[in-house]
C-alpha cells in the first residue's frame, strides 16, 4: 500500500504519506524535517502515515498563528482519520515525540502504543535545551537570514555546541538556509516556546507498550529527556543509542533494530493489530 495524504486546514494544504503494509504507526518527523527526515528514521515492514506539519516539507503553513504542538497534534489525528485508522502506534522523532506523547495522552482509545525518538521536550514548555532553536528564530526575526546566519556563527551558542554537539550546530545552521527562512523562522520561535502539553501524572497514566530512544552529544535532546520520560511511562522500555554525532549510519542502524524489534514484539498484541 503506498499512497499520498492531503488535508485542507486552516487555509493550508497539508501532505502526507501512507507506505507499507502491515501494524499502522503515524510517525512524524523533527522540526524543520519532513517525510525525507522519517523515511531515513523509520525501518520498513510495517504501514507507515507521516503528516509534514504546517510550514514543514510540502505542506503550507496556513492562516492560524500561534503555531503549536496542539495544532500539529489535531492536524495529525486528521491524517490517521483520513487513512481510516481507528488505533495506530504514534511515534516520532525531536517534536515528533512531542506530537506523538500528545496523541497518546490525549486520545488514548486511539493510541496503541508509543515511540519517542530523541525527545527534546518532557512536560514543561520552553525547554532550556530549545533555547538554541528560539536564540536562532529571534535572530532571523529581526535581521533577516543572511544577517542572522553571521551573528549566529559567531555567538557563544554556537562555539559551545560546535564543541559538545556538532551535529545540532548543522542542524541549526541548516535554518538560515531555507528558501522560507523568514516565515519558518515563526514555526521555530513558537514551538521552542511551547511544549507537548501534558503532565507527569498524564505520563504515568499511560496504559501501553511504549519505547523511549535517546543518545549522547546531543544538546538539544538531552539524553536526560528521554530517561525522564522513560522513567514516567509505565512499562516503558529505554534504549540508548549510538549518537549521530559519532556514527550517523551507525545511528540510523541501531534506531531501525530498536524499532523493529519494538514493533514485532508487540504486534502479535491485540492492540497492535494491522489496521
Amino acid at each position: 500500500m503506498a499512497g499520498q495524504i492531503a488535508l485542507l486546514r486552516d487555509g493550508a494544504t497539508l501532505l502526507g504519506t501512507d507506505t507499507g503494509e502491515g501494524p499502522a504507526v503515524v510517525f512524524q518527523h523533527g522540526l524543520g524535517g519532513g517525510e525525507a527526515q522519517v523515511a531515513q528514521t523509520c525501518p520498513t515492514g510495517f504501514r507507515r502515515i507521516t503528516l509534514e506539519c504546517r510550514g514543514h516539507g510540502g505542506s503550507g503553513f496556513g492562516e492560524r498563528r500561534p503555531f503549536s504542538f496542539e495544532m500539529f497534534a489535531d492536524d495529525v489525528l486528521a491524517a490517521a482519520d483520513r487513512a481510516g485508522l481507528d488505533r495506530f502506534v504514534a511515534g516520532g522523532v525531536s517534536m515528533g515525540a512531542g506530537i506523538a506523547l500528545r496523541l497518546a495522552c490525549r486520545h488514548p482509545e486511539r493510541v496503541a502504543g508509543l515511540i519517542l525518538v530523541r525527545p527534546a521536550w518532557t512536560f514543561s514548555p520552553a525547554p532550556q535545551n530549545m533555547q538554541p532553536v528560539a536564540e536562532v528564530a529571534e535572530l532571523i526575526l529581526f535581521h533577516g537570514p543572511e544577517k542572522a546566519r553571521a551573528i549566529f556563527a559567531q555567538s557563544e551558542t554556537a562555539a559551545r555546541l560546535n564543541r559538545e554537539a556538532p551535529d545540532n550546530l548543522a542542524s541549526l545552521l541548516g535554518y538560515f538556509a531555507r528558501p522560507d527562512a523568514q516565515a519558518f523562522a515563526r514555526v521555530l520561535a513558537d514551538i521552542a516556546g511551547d511544549g507537548p502539553g501534558v503532565s507527569e501524572r498524564d505520563a504515568a497514566a499511560l496504559d501501553l507498550p511504549a519505547l523511549v530512544i535517546g543518545n549522547e552529544i546531543d544538546a538539544v535532546h538531552p539524553l536526560s529527556s528521554a530517561y525522564a520520560l522513560a522513567a514516567a511511562i509505565p512499562n516503558a522500555i529505554f534504549a540508548e543509542v549510538m549518537p549521530k554525532a559519532r556514527d550517523s549510519a551507525k545511528h540510523l542502524a541501531e534506531l531501525h533494530e530498536q524499532i523493529s524489534f519494538f514493533l514485532h514484539s508487540h504486534s502479535k498484541a491485540r492492540s497492535l493489530i494491522p489496521s
